[in-house]
C-alpha cells in the first residue's frame, strides 16, 4: 500500500513524545534503604552468576512488599478490600496535581497541607480535576537514602517528618473525586502522628477504596499542573503492596 494512513494512537504517542519529558518518580530499592521500623531488610543474592561461569545473572530477592516506593492497595489496611491484581491499569495513568508544602517543612519538618493550600492550588489552576493523582511535594525526597534524614527523631524518639492533613484528604476524596494520592516521606500520617501508633490519615485513604504511593522521588523536577502520572507494578494474586515503578510526562516549553 502507497502512503499507509499512521494508527491514530502510533500519531497520538508520537505527539505525546515530542511535547512532553519523562521523570522518573522511583527511587531505586536496595538493601540498607530507609523502610518502616518494624519490617524486615531486604535480602538479596545471585542464584546465577556470570562472574561464577554461570550462563546468565538472576537475583533472588526477598522482602516486604511495602518496599521502597512502592504502591498501597486497599487491602493493606482494610481485610477484603481490593488487592494490587485487582486495580485496574485505567487506573494506572492520571493528570497529576502536585501541591507543594516545601517552603514550610524547611522551616517546620511537622507541616502540612492547609485547604488554603489547595485554594490557592486551584486560584492558579482550576478545580483539581476529578480521577487525579495529587502528589504532596515536600523536599523530603531529597533526604533519601539516609535512614536517620528520612526519620527525623528528636532525643525521645519521636518522627519529625512532613504528612498530610485530614482536612486536605477529604477534600481531595469526597469533594474533587480524586483516584489516588502519593507523597515522598515514608508515611500518609505526619511523623508525629505515626510515632504515637496513629496511622489513621492512611487508614482513612485505603478505607475509602483508593490507592496511594509512598516515598516518591523527584517531585521538584514536575510541574504542579499539565503533567501526566504513569504508576505501575507488578501484579501478585491478592497482593497487600509492591515495590511500583512511577513516572511522570510533562509538558515542554
Amino acid at each position: 500500500m502507497d502512503n499507509p494512513v499512521e494508527p491514530p494512537l502510533w500519531s497520538a504517542y508520537r505527539e505525546l513524545t515530542a511535547k512532553a519529558t519523562c521523570v522518573d518518580l522511583t527511587h531505586a530499592f536496595h538493601p540498607g534503604q530507609p523502610h518502616f521500623a518494624a519490617f524486615p531488610d531486604e535480602r538479596r543474592e545471585k542464584v546465577f552468576d556470570m562472574d561464577r561461569g554461570d550462563g546468565f545473572n538472576v537475583h533472588l530477592y526477598t522482602l516486604v512488599g511495602q518496599w521502597g516506593t512502592h504502591v498501597d492497595p486497599p487491602v493493606h489496611f482494610v481485610a477484603g478490600a481490593r488487592t494490587v491484581d485487582e486495580i485496574p491499569v485505567e487506573e494506572m495513568i492520571l493528570p497529576l496535581v502536585v501541591l507543594d508544602i516545601t517552603d514550610r517543612v524547611a522551616a517546620d519538618p511537622d507541616a502540612t497541607p492547609t485547604m488554603e493550600d489547595v485554594a490557592a492550588w486551584e486560584r492558579r489552576n482550576g478545580k483539581i480535576p476529578a480521577g487525579a493523582f495529587v502528589a504532596l511535594r515536600t523536599g523530603w525526597g531529597r533526604r533519601w537514602p539516609d535512614r536517620n534524614a528520612m526519620a527525623n527523631k528528636d532525643a525521645a524518639g519521636v518522627s519529625h517528618t512532613p504528612g498530610w492533613s485530614a482536612e486536605v484528604l477529604r477534600y481531595l476524596f469526597e469533594q474533587a473525586g480524586v483516584t489516588a494520592i502519593g507523597h515522598e516521606q515514608t508515611d500518609t500520617d505526619p511523623g508525629s502522628a505515626t510515632s504515637a501508633g496513629d496511622f489513621s490519615l492512611e487508614l482513612y485513604v485505603l478505607a475509602r477504596d483508593r490507592w496511594q504511593i509512598e516515598l516518591m522521588a523527584n517531585l521538584d523536577q514536575v510541574p504542579e499542573t499539565g503533567a501526566l502520572i504513569v504508576a505501575t507494578w507488578p501484579k501478585p494474586q491478592g497482593g497487600s503492596g509492591f515495590p511500583a515503578r512511577v513516572f511522570a510526562l510533562c509538558p515542554t516549553g
